[in-house]
């Protein structure tokens, strides 16, 4: 039987479409995803339907439902996908000289006040490495290789990656320098803290167990907006103290509290560990923060408000 002319085999692209579309449910955020606008994955997804002549998508309200063919189509590019990932980061692991690429997951705090310097004391010396920095608090996998190099504060580093333990990060209570505060930092009538998106921390467990709801001033996503909150004087609030310590303005109420202190890792996939660039990104961080421990464990001088007269 002669075949269409109109016929063609699925690409790459295609399958990158159905995978994106299954994930996400709705056609924007599948765009939003392969960097598309939303006609254009629209237009594809219809081309792609017809070349299989069945549709993947039931259209509901609540967005696209796979069909039992698409369900076959995305478990496909799901393995496609798997696939590359593991051969190009086998590639990746064949590096001889430290060159190229390194996509360094952090958060912001850690950025901008601790690791910034770092990076670009690890650029100077390395200008053949082009850093490509992802911040955020939500979790990638370094398995997918949405990152090759994550620092992150944690007790509990994923079993699927290996690393290095760099520094125990210290917190303590900080609030405005010269203003008033209570000889009993608890007892403070203001109070910001992070939110529940960071209800994993310590911190946010014992301003939630402890803070009246009617002495909770605000609320913050991020630690550099907490920080931020407290240089503002909006309240007082829990920071870490390589932040506290160093920005300009705030003072400490209370020492460090042992039990709220987390982990810094460095973390790679084992396939990268041995990489050239990784390897070199990773000793040259380890070195740098090494040299920061005491800032960053709170066993840097640093004098704590007495209160008020």
């Amino acid at each position: 039987m002669a075949v269409k002319e109109s016929a063609r085999t699925l690409a790459w692209d295609d399958f990158r479409l159905i995978d994106a579309v299954a994930v996400t449910r709705n056609l924007p955020a599948a765009a939003a995803r392969l960097g598309l606008d939303h006609s254009t994955v629209f237009r594809r997804l219809k081309a792609i339907e017809a070349t299989l002549g069945q549709p993947l998508f039931e259209r509901h309200r609540s967005g696209y439902a796979l069909t039992p063919a698409g369900e076959e189509m995305a478990a496909l590019a799901a393995r496609v996908d798997d696939d590359i990932t593991t051969v190009t980061r086998r590639l990746a692991g064949q590096d001889v000289a430290p060159s190229g690429e390194v996509r360094v997951a952090t958060s912001d705090s850690l950025l901008s006040d601790l690791l910034m310097p770092m990076l670009a004391g690890f650029r100077a010396a390395n200008p053949a490495i082009r850093l490509d920095i992802v911040t955020g608090n939500a979790a990638l996998n370094l398995s997918r290789r949405d990152a090759d190099v994550a620092v992150r504060a944690t007790d509990n580093p994923p079993d699927t990656l290996v690393g290095r333990r760099a520094a125990r990060i210290a917190w303590a209570l900080y609030g405005v320098a010269g203003a008033e505060h209570p000889l009993d930092p608890a007892e403070s009538a203001r109070w910001v803290c992070l939110g529940d998106n960071l209800a994993g921390l310590k911190v946010v467990r014992f301003a939630q167990a402890v803070v009246a709801p009617d002495r909770l001033a605000a609320r913050c996503d991020t630690v550099l907006g907490l920080a931020h909150a407290v240089a503002a004087g909006i309240g007082v609030g829990h920071l870490p103290c390589f932040l506290g310590d160093t920005w300009p303005g705030l003072v400490r109420l209370a020492p460090p509290d042992p039990a709220y202190a987390s982990d810094l890792w460095l973390l790679t996939h084992p396939d990268l560990r041995h990489t050239p660039r990784v390897r070199a990104l990773m000793d040259h961080l380890a070195e740098a923060i090494a040299a920061k421990r005491p800032l960053i464990e709170g066993a840097a001088p640093r004098p704590v408000s007495p209160g008020p007269g």
